[in-house]
Parts: structure tokens; sequence; C-alpha cells
């Protein structure tokens, strides 16, 4: 079997771990609670713990274990210092040094989008290729950017933050970021049904999406889906705004393919259709024929990213 290292996924309400063999076999998998009472105190000890006990439970070898990685909610330099996690608690925490000396092993951290983004490259809808940009649609938008097998963090550790690329120049509202015009603010779940609202505000096109009381990102794709025109529309401004974002991704990065994941790619191969026939027409012309393919692995993607940096650390 070789040697065995865990993959740490740590989430605002849980924590997901995974031992793993250096192949990129899941042996098994489970979670545990964040406990962010008391800005988050309790978080690296649960894990350290959850470890330990999995390792007594399966009767492993202290040596068999090469190392932990651990995917966290917030910017990471390379030093293995998060640079706070506001959902957790956390303010500047040394993770790598602080998880080792728990448990005795060599560990690596990332930012979690970024390792979910390798671990699709590793054993997910990007396996085989050497890089790729992996866009997450969920209640924000999230993103990862790899190349050559190696997650690109940039200088403030800010790159893949494809959420907050400014695609929408004539926008009023406000992003939690700060700034307007973000592409979370259309492309996110709440900002499809924000632009469903939009439209059914101004005018009186009859539309299925009217029967709603509390409308949702998957009615709009499901209602699409039936050909409601209101919700193809809705869908449509969803498609031409990833397909800016991609298309200027295409010029910096030209990576081996597009990976969607995050809750709205639920909607499936219809979502990826309306990208790409957006993309198509915003990528520069050598980037037209880009795969764009759904993600694989689902909420697993983090701790196998994580496994996959505790790998690449042990080399």
């Amino acid at each position: 079997m070789g040697k065995l290292v865990f993959g740490v996924d740590v989430g605002g309400t849980t924590v997901k771990l995974g031992l793993f063999t250096e192949g990129g076999q899941l042996l098994s998998d489970w979670e545990i609670p964040t406990r962010k009472e008391e800005n988050g105190k309790y978080i690296v000890d649960d894990i350290a713990q959850s470890i330990k006990e999995r390792i007594e439970q399966d009767n492993i070898a202290e040596d068999d274990v090469a190392g932990i990685g651990i995917g966290v909610p917030g910017p990471v330099t390379p030093g293995g210092v998060v640079k706070g996690c506001v959902n957790l608690g956390w303010g500047d925490t040394a993770i790598e040094e602080t998880l080792s000396d728990k448990t005795g092993y060599p560990v690596k951290a990332g930012n979690d989008a970024n390792v979910a983004a390798l671990g699709e490259l590793w054993q997910g809808g990007g396996k085989g290729e050497d890089s790729l940009i992996m866009i997450t649609l969920g209640t924000g938008v999230g993103g990862g950017i790899i190349v050559d097998g190696k997650i690109q963090t940039g200088t403030h550790g800010a790159a893949g933050e494809i959420g907050h690329m400014p695609v929408v120049y004539d926008e009023t509202e406000t992003c939690n970021c700060g700034r307007k015009g973000c592409l979370e603010q259309v492309a996110s779940a709440t900002g499809i049904v924000k632009e469903a609202k939009k439209l059914l505000a101004a005018n009186d096109m009859p539309s299925s999406l009217r029967n709603y009381e509390d409308l949702t990102a998957k009615d709009i794709f499901e209602e699409a889906k039936a050909g409601d025109v209101l919700a193809l529309k809705t869908v449509d401004i969803l498609g031409n705004y990833l397909g800016i974002a991609l298309g200027h991704l295409s010029c910096i990065v030209d990576p081996d393919v597009y990976i969607v994941g995050g809750g709205v790619s639920k909607a499936g191969q219809f979502l990826i259709d309306v990208i790409k026939k957006f993309y198509t027409d915003r990528a520069f012309p050598a980037c037209k024929n880009t795969p764009i393919r759904l993600a694989t692995l689902g909420n697993s993607a983090g701790i196998y990213g994580a496994a996959k940096l505790a790998i690449d650390n042990a080399k």
C-alpha cells in the first residue's frame, strides 16, 4: 500500500477528513464539527485528535504516515500562515507549524478553493491534465488556478479570486468585497435569483417564475430547461458574464481545461452548454476550443486536494 496521507478540509460547519494512499485511493473519510466558539481555538486540537484516533482505530504504524494536507477558508502564505479566516474566528494562524506540533507529522496548507481545484486536477474532472482553472458557483463564486500541477496563489494570496473579477461595469449595488460589478454579483446562486427578479419586475412577460414564493437558482434552471423564456433569459445573463470572465482568463492562463463546480453546477450539462456558447464568442481565438467540464469530486474535492498537498510536500 505504501505511505498514507491525511487530507483535511476545514469548513464553517464541519471539518472533512480523509485517509489516502499516495496513489490517490481514498481509504476512508469522515467529518467532525467545526467548533467556532472562542474564535475557533478548538479547531486545530479537534483535527489533531481525530487523526490520532483514526491512526489508532486502523492500527496504522506512525512511520506509514507521510504527512497531512489541509485546506482552510482564507489566504495562506508560502510559509504556512493563514492570514485570517473570518468565518472561523481566526486571525493570523501558523496552521502548518501548529498542526505539525500537535500530530508529529509534516503539514502543508492551502486556501480551500485552490486545494479543491488541485483535487479536481489530481483525481477529478481535470485528471490527466497539467493545468486547469476551476470556478465554483455557489452562494458566492470561488475559484482556483493550477499551472503545471502547482497551485497559483499570487503575491497576496488572491490568485483565483475569480468571483471578484469586475465584469458588470454598470452595476450599482455593492459586492461583499466592497466594490461594484464583481462576477459573484451575477453568477452566484444569489446573483442568479437577483437577475431573475430584475427581469420579472421590468416587464409583464408571462413566466412560471412568478409562481415561486421563494425563488432559487435551482428553480430558475429547472424552468429554463422546460423552456420558460424569462428563465432562459436569466440563464443567458449568467452565461454571458461567465463567458466574459473565462474569456479574460483564457488570455492570461490558457489552461488545458475549465472545471465548473459548486451547487449551481448541479444544473449539469445544460449549464456547461450555456457557458460554452458565450465563452466561444469571448475567448481568444486560439483558446476557443478549451474544454469546459463539470467537477466530479463534489464535496470531496477539498480532501483530495489536501491529500495531494501532503504527497507533494513529502517528496
